[in-house]
């Protein structure tokens, strides 16, 4: 039997079950942590099914080992166990049997983020790069789900949030979901729980905006106001005669904890964590810092929904969920997307432009204040994400640059160099629509085919040339492949905003980064040829002393911050410090303060002259 679904973004998936792939998911343990997953398999191979989970997730570059929470597995057939065989740390294979194949497998799942998956007595969350096997040979099969409710009463009034399209179940509901392929199995993450939930319409497509966590008070209404405006204007910036959404309906997955902050971008929806505080509160009319941040968050995953999940690299095209896959591009498809983050929210008038200019002073200042960046390239910061940017240890700030914040500037200076050059005809907009229509229209249902490529590494270049006219070679090969800082006071210029550089009395400093642990004030980071790296400390060390005087934990930046004001840059201080169980004595020579603390600020006309448009706005003719 055969079950036909059209849906309009995917294409036509065909569930077969007598030759598909179903998998059932269940909570099983609430206090344990553990789903039990089923998955039955119509026809294995028929020289033993060789199945495996991936070790990394898409969007988040760093090898995870997902399998390390598989507590136990088994296989059977016909009620008969089968054989199972390790192969390597993430894959099995089975015996050869002749009727349909039964894995049955716990995963522990205690991992409160947006990558992997958890779940207690207040709510269920997976990804399936955490829970789904992927079955060798079949996975351009259609994938049917069965999520199940768990048997306990703190489930009884549980709802299932997720972009997956239903086949069986019913919206929001419990039951059976499908998916086209394995690749869109794992793109669909899922929220169980009692979330509250609200939904609006972005140029006609349903958007559901999910929060799970107590937030008393929480102003939805205004919630779903903002982000329905950054929503619309992105989906214009890509499609602006058609207002055309690449999805069918799309799906914010928000949980709510005491303290994180990150979010993963998937094909129809995203995943978030933000702190309680971040969320506005009803008849709270001002612009929190948190709020502007998670409005910024919305908008960079929601960014994603065109850069990165159908523009793609190359290397992108095809996922190996097996092993690492490199691209030095990343400067692109994060930083890119982390310009216009931002930059969105102006524009759909959800911030102002006051606001907009202290959000790229702050990157500005965060990625100068790091000496990372003079010799590491953002194209290496790509390459290398694997293993340094998601690696990092207290040595980073002296040894990597950030694709993310240094590839935003990228964007900011590309952006603000064609404007320029163009006299204000074209903009980077232009580029990221033609990379939209060249490599992301219709990104899955091409893919099917084999006709679908992402963008070659070395053909950025030449795209932009070809949309713009500009040239921007040298521009690449200073700021992109070289380590160049980007020019932007001078690039600013021709654009009504000016850059003011604020660090003219400067504090005394250790050049450090101080946290409490404990009792203690530890060095964290400690800046290469700053005070404390010349006087002989390193991160890890325990500051006791200044001068005699003790220094305290209750909080530790600002204790040594005031027993540092008690001094004048150059002046010599005695530092007492633990490294180990060991103490210290050093005399530090006290350097001005080295965070950067620049601002910008919009030019008001001269006399008698034109309004220029500042470079935030939409690009038009100057």
């Amino acid at each position: 039997m055969k079950k036909t679904i059209t849906t309009k973004k995917q294409g036509t998936i065909t569930a077969a079950s007598a030759h598909g792939l179903l998998y059932s998911i269940v909570p099983k343990d609430l206090a344990g942590h553990l789903y039990q997953i089923t998955l039955d398999i119509a026809t294995p191979d028929a020289a033993g099914q060789v199945l495996s989970l991936p070790v990394w997730i898409p969007g988040s570059y760093m090898v995870r080992e997902f399998s390390r929470n598989i507590v136990q597995i088994k296989a059977s057939s016909d009620g008969k166990k089968v054989a199972l065989k390790k192969l390597n740390k993430n894959t099995w294979q089975a015996a050869p049997c002749k009727t349909t194949l039964r894995i049955t497998y716990e995963v522990y799942a205690w991992d409160l983020s947006v990558r992997a998956a958890h779940l207690d007595q207040s709510h269920g969350f997976f990804n399936g790069t955490s829970v789904f096997l992927s079955v060798h040979g079949q996975e351009m099969n259609p994938h049917v789900v069965d999520i199940q409710r768990a048997d306990d009463a703190a489930c009884k009034t549980w709802r299932v949030a997720t972009s997956l399209p239903e086949l069986k179940a019913k919206r929001y509901g419990f039951g059976t979901y499908v998916a086209a392929n394995y690749d869109a199995l794992i793109d669909h993450p899922v929220e169980m729980g009692d979330f509250a939930m609200a939904t609006f319409e972005a140029h006609g497509v349903p958007h559901d905006f999910v929060v799970t966590g107590k937030v008393p008070n929480m102003d939805m209404d205004r919630i779903i106001a903002d982000v329905k405006k950054i929503c619309e204007t992105q989906i214009a910036l890509f499609e602006p005669r058609t207002k055309k959404a690449p999805m069918d309906r799309y799906v914010f997955m928000t949980m709510v904890v005491g303290e994180g902050y990150g979010g993963l971008e998937h094909r129809a929806s995203t995943a978030l964590i933000c702190n309680r505080t971040d969320l506005p509160l009803k008849h709270q009319a001002e612009m929190t810092d948190g709020y502007r941040g998670f409005l910024g968050l919305c908008s960079h995953e929601y960014f994603h929904t065109w850069n990165v999940k159908r523009i793609k690299p190359a290397a992108f095209a095809h996922y190996d969920l097996q092993q690492e896959n490199y691209t030095s591009l990343l400067w692109l498809f994060e930083g890119f997307t982390s310009y216009y983050d931002d930059l969105m929210l102006v524009r759909a008038g959800v911030i102002d432009e006051a606001a907009y200019l202290k959000l790229i002073a702050k990157t500005i200042n965060m990625v100068t204040r790091g000496s990372g960046r003079t010799k590491q390239s953002v194209a290496e910061s790509s390459f290398d994400a694997w293993t340094k940017y998601y690696r990092q240890d207290e040595n980073s700030p002296n040894a990597i640059v950030s694709y993310y914040t240094k590839g935003s500037l990228v964007g900011l200076g590309l952006d603000l160099t064609i404007r320029a050059e163009s006299a204000g005809k074209k903009s980077l907009d232009d580029v990221m629509r033609v990379l939209w229509q060249k490599f992301g229209r219709d990104f899955y249902e091409r893919l099917l085919t084999g006709k679908q490529q992402g963008l070659a590494e070395n053909e950025f270049e030449a795209l932009v040339e070809a949309t713009t006219g500009v040239n921007v070679r040298r521009f690449l090969d200073r700021h992109v492949r070289g380590t160049e800082d980007v020019p932007l006071a001078a690039l600013y210029a021709d654009f009504a905003v000016s850059v003011n550089d604020g660090n003219a009395n400067k504090k005394a400093s250790l050049g450090v980064r101080v946290v409490r642990d404990g009792n203690d004030c530890k060095i964290a980071n400690a800046h290469e040829g700053r005070a404390a790296h010349l006087a002989g400390l390193s991160a890890n060390d325990v500051l006791m002393a200044v001068n005699g005087l003790r220094l305290t934990a209750a909080d530790a930046a600002d204790s040594l911050a005031t027993a540092l004001g008690r001094y004048r840059v150059g002046e010599t201080v005695q530092i007492h410090a633990f490294r180990r169980d060991e103490l210290l004595t050093v005399q530090a020579k006290l350097q001005g303060d080295d965070v950067p603390a620049l601002s910008l600020s919009i030019q008001p006309p001269a006399k008698g002259g034109s309004v220029v448009r500042p470079s935030f706005q939409k690009p038009g003719k100057r």
